[in-house]
């Protein structure tokens, strides 16, 4: 029921299309609801938030050491936003960074990073209090030698942790202490719900009287009109006909933030955008022995090679998921396609589009996921005993340009009244809102006076939704897409140290 008035804005006359509703195009089509802007969103699933894994913010991109510290430090400001805006959303819990002794990275590389952000997050939090969402600045992270875990796995398993050492306890006992140089670092990154995220984009979109949710519902040609507006043709089903029908709907502004399939728009509105579409999946297990309150914990590597970068990402109830950056676990073998000058759609194997629109088959859901398994036993000894909890999360991601190692983008502009959302990374999203607005303000097409909004005063209907009834309803949705409910269910500690 769309009941909730708008308290600090006024209703637009202003209509903008949103083609899309993964994460980007929700929190654009939030952001721009909540303004009282009328917003039509177009999504092909039966809900919103649908697309490629994710499993953590980036507070930092301490998981990318090949990138620069300007995106991390770009990635750490979106993820503060992030949190802000979407409190429920998040696993609390931190994250273990290591590095095998067979890797060519040294550890003491990292550290010069850390204490840059670790300083970054310091002013960010002296310029506003409310900045201060991923713990203590003096407490971002903690470095551990091979005697600080030696010491830590003679201690008995916390079960409800509230000290750094306190996680690093599982990871002490399980680890084979021998195979890694040291230090080890533990970083506040935290984990995020991507179901979670879905209830919360449906739910605050559904009270507002500004959105209107068109699912199921296939764009099939978008046309310029002659006063700059837009023309969206789209097909939906109709049940009582059971047949698909054509509608034709004039927008004002359009936004295009259709994921992997963004070149197509590109080609329908005629705007030329070079880009990549990578295919990568991460994988559901269970782990019953997996004593302890585990953190994220990620094992460096060559990406691409038989030692690719392996990631353990815990959940309630035992559950993992894994990421192995190998072309046999995580990446795919022409998993990576490149726009052309005739199309800016990058053109996926048939075999990628099959899994995206079908699903898997049974076979390579068992082994991929058993890869996944021993890939991360070579790391965790133990995880070995772990087994296959579900179907794999998947997708294709886009990229803009041709750096495959990009991970801090947000959103293009091209033409009239036309804008791309590029983000390679869940918690660029909100920037990306943000630009639009700008960019609303500066073709003069929106007035409200929202420069002395903070960033949660911009969503209050967002805000006002119970962790209960986001959680209740990830867990109706993680069921619908045929995922175990542990993956929407909260994970969060109260890191004191």
């Amino acid at each position: 029921m769309k009941d909730i008035a708008l308290p600090h804005n006024h209703r637009s006359s202003l209509s903008v299309g949103i083609i899309g509703g993964g994460i980007a195009g929700s929190t654009i089509a939030l952001r721009l609801a909540e303004l009282g802007i009328n917003v039509e969103i177009f999504e092909e699933g039966t809900s919103l938030v649908n697309g490629p894994p994710i499993c953590h913010l980036h507070a930092g991109g301490n998981l990318y050491r090949e990138i620069s510290d300007e995106q991390c430090i770009v990635l750490l400001q979106q993820s503060i936003d992030s949190l802000k805006v979407f409190p429920h959303t998040v696993n609390v819990r931190p994250t273990v960074i290591a590095v095998p002794k067979h890797d060519k990275g040294d550890p003491a590389d990292l550290i010069p990073r850390l204490k840059k952000l670790q300083s970054v997050y310091r002013q960010l939090v002296e310029q506003d209090p409310a900045n201060q969402v991923i713990g203590h600045p003096d407490r971002y992270f903690k470095l551990y030698e091979q005697s600080d875990l030696e010491r830590l796995s003679q201690q008995s398993m916390p079960t409800h942790p509230v000290s750094f050492d306190d996680w690093m306890i599982p990871v002490a006992n399980n680890l084979d202490l021998s195979q890694f140089k040291y230090p080890l670092a533990l970083v506040q990154e935290y984990g995020w719900s991507v179901f979670r995220l879905a209830a919360t984009a449906n739910l605050a979109l559904d009270k507002l009287p500004t959105s209107q949710i068109h699912t199921q519902s296939k764009v099939t040609h978008v046309s310029q009109l002659a006063d700059s507006g837009w023309q969206i043709e789209y097909q939906r089903y109709d049940n009582d006909r059971q047949d698909y029908l054509t509608h034709r709907l004039r927008v004002d502004y359009l936004i295009n933030a259709c994921g992997f399939q963004t070149g197509q728009i590109d080609d329908m509105a005629k705007q030329q955008r070079s880009r990549l579409v990578e295919f990568k999946a991460a994988y559901v297990t269970q782990w019953p022995d997996g004593q302890g309150c585990w953190p994220e914990v990620i094992f460096h590597g060559e990406r691409g090679t038989p030692d690719g970068m392996a990631q353990l990402t815990p959940y309630p109830d035992g559950y993992f998921q894994l990421h192995g950056m190998t072309e046999d676990i995580t990446l795919f073998k022409q998993g990576l396609a490149r726009s052309t000058p005739n199309s800016s759609q990058p053109k996926l194997a048939d075999g990628f589009i099959r899994k995206i629109k079908s699903g898997w088959e049974n076979q390579e859901i068992h082994t991929r996921s058993t890869r996944a398994i021993n890939h991360m036993s070579r790391f965790v000894p133990n995880y070995k005993t772990a087994t296959v909890g579900g179907k794999p999360l998947f997708g294709a991601q886009q990229i803009p340009g041709d750096d495959i190692t990009l991970r801090a983008a947000d959103v293009s502009f091209a033409g009239k009244r036309y804008a791309r959302t590029e983000i390679v990374k869940a918690s660029s999203a909100l920037s990306a809102a943000n630009s639009i607005v700008e960019q609303l303000h500066s073709e003069g097409l929106f007035q409200a006076q929202t420069g002395e909004m903070s960033i949660t005063q911009a969503f209050p209907v967002t805000r006002s939704l119970s962790a209960k009834d986001i959680e209740d309803y990830a867990i109706e949705l993680a069921l619908e897409r045929d995922y175990p409910e542990a993956l929407a269910k909260t994970l969060s500690y109260d890191l004191t140290d």
